[in-house]
This record gives C-alpha cells, sequence and structure tokens, in this order.
C-alpha cells in the first residue's frame, strides 16, 4: 500500500511539474515576442525540462524518507516511471513528425518542423544517466532551481483547491503511466524509438500516444 501511494504521487509531480513547465514556457514565447524557437532552441529548453524532473523526482523519493538514507526500490520504480514519460514524449514528437511529414505531401511547405531523433535519444538518455549518477553522488541533486520545483511542488500539492486538482490529474497520469509501460517496453524492443520518423509514412496512431497536457511546443 505504500508503494502504491509513492507511485500516486509520483504521477501528482509530474503532473504539478508539467503545469510549472506550461507556465515556464509561456513565459519564454512571451519574452521571444513569438518568435519561431530553431530546432537547437527547442532541444536546449527541453533538455532543461527533462534535467529538472529528473533532479527533483529524485530529490522527491530523498523527500518521502525519513533522514537521508535512499530506498532502492523507489528509486527503481520512480526511475522507470520517468523513463515511461520520456518514450511517451518520445512517441508523441515523432507522431508530430509524421503529420508535419504528411502536410509536407499535400505541399504546406511554409510550416517547419522541429523533431530530430538523435537529439530526443540524447536528451532522453542523458536525463536517465544523470537520476542513476544522483544515486552514488547525491549532494549533487540539489540545487537552488530544482530546490524551488520541489518546493512549489510539494506546496500546490498541500493546497486545498488546486492540491484535489492535481491529485485527481496524478490519479489518471498514473494510470496512463502503466498502461504505457507496457506499451513503451514494446516500443523500444521494436526499434520504433530508433527510426527517423522523417523517413517513415505516415501511419495511423489512433489514441494510442502520450500526449502531456501541458506541453507547449
Amino acid at each position: 500500500m505504500e508503494m502504491i501511494n509513492f507511485m500516486f504521487r509520483i504521477g501528482v509531480l509530474f503532473a504539478i511539474y508539467g503545469f510549472i513547465w506550461g507556465l515556464i514556457e509561456i513565459g519564454i514565447g512571451l519574452l521571444s515576442a513569438g518568435r519561431k524557437r530553431s530546432t537547437a532552441e527547442i532541444y536546449v529548453i527541453r533538455s532543461l525540462k527533462y534535467f529538472f524532473l529528473a533532479d527533483v523526482t529524485f530529490l522527491f523519493c530523498i523527500d518521502t524518507l525519513d533522514g537521508d538514507s535512499i530506498v532502492i526500490n523507489q528509486l527503481i520504480i520512480a526511475g522507470l516511471l520517468l523513463l515511461t514519460y520520456y518514450v511517451g514524449k518520445l512517441q508523441n514528437n515523432q507522431n508530430k513528425q509524421q503529420i508535419f511529414n504528411v502536410a509536407m505531401g499535400s505541399g504546406l511547405r511554409r510550416f517547419q518542423s522541429g523533431f530530430n531523433l538523435r537529439a530526443e535519444l540524447i536528451i532522453i538518455s542523458f536525463a536517465i544517466a544523470v537520476f542513476v549518477a544522483f544515486y552514488f553522488i547525491p549532494s549533487y541533486a540539489s540545487n537552488p532551481a530544482s530546490l524551488w520545483f520541489l518546493d512549489s511542488i510539494v506546496n500546490i500539492e498541500d493546497t486545498p483547491i488546486f492540491g484535489f486538482v492535481f491529485r485527481v490529474i496524478g490519479f489518471f497520469f498514473i494510470l496512463a503511466l502503466f498502461f504505457r509501460m507496457s506499451n513503451a517496453i514494446g516500443y523500444l524492443l521494436s526499434g520504433q524509438a530508433f527510426t527517423d520518423a522523417k523517413n517513415t509514412p505516415r501511419n495511423d496512431q489512433g489514441d494510442d500516444h502520450f500526449d502531456d497536457f501541458t506541453e507547449v511546443e
């Protein structure tokens, strides 16, 4: 029961973090005065998003324990949920690339795609590697930005109205992660994650993809 509660709180953490990062993305968009971002800018921002999510998730695992001890079971579960989230994002971005390919085929060449498979795999690998590295050097996980994210998430979770809303969202969020975990494993084993969508014809994906409600591209 304790582990189920832990996984539920991870879902709430992901949901609130996505909400906060969505506000940050909106602020960046306002500061850039609507200027279209380059692919490099997109992946610099996305790498920061993935890094801080990995960092905050690790800090959350420690924060839920008594003292500074680390329970490996919690870290493994949190790491699997984190990887599932990242792979879901990769699927979603590949689906967007395939839709873009169809638009290109229809003559809508004024649009530009910000998808880069190699960059996606690099930032996902980097974020997971950082999460694992923090187990060996946990002191490096504590930095002002990550601690601010964690404090903000906990404060929002403890707020009566917003906390309840995000608990409901977190519940469905974690359910979606569970259902897509098996799909993500099959997705990785099939090699589709390593196939560039630019050279792959679009298939009908239906609703079988992961979409963060706070994603701001």
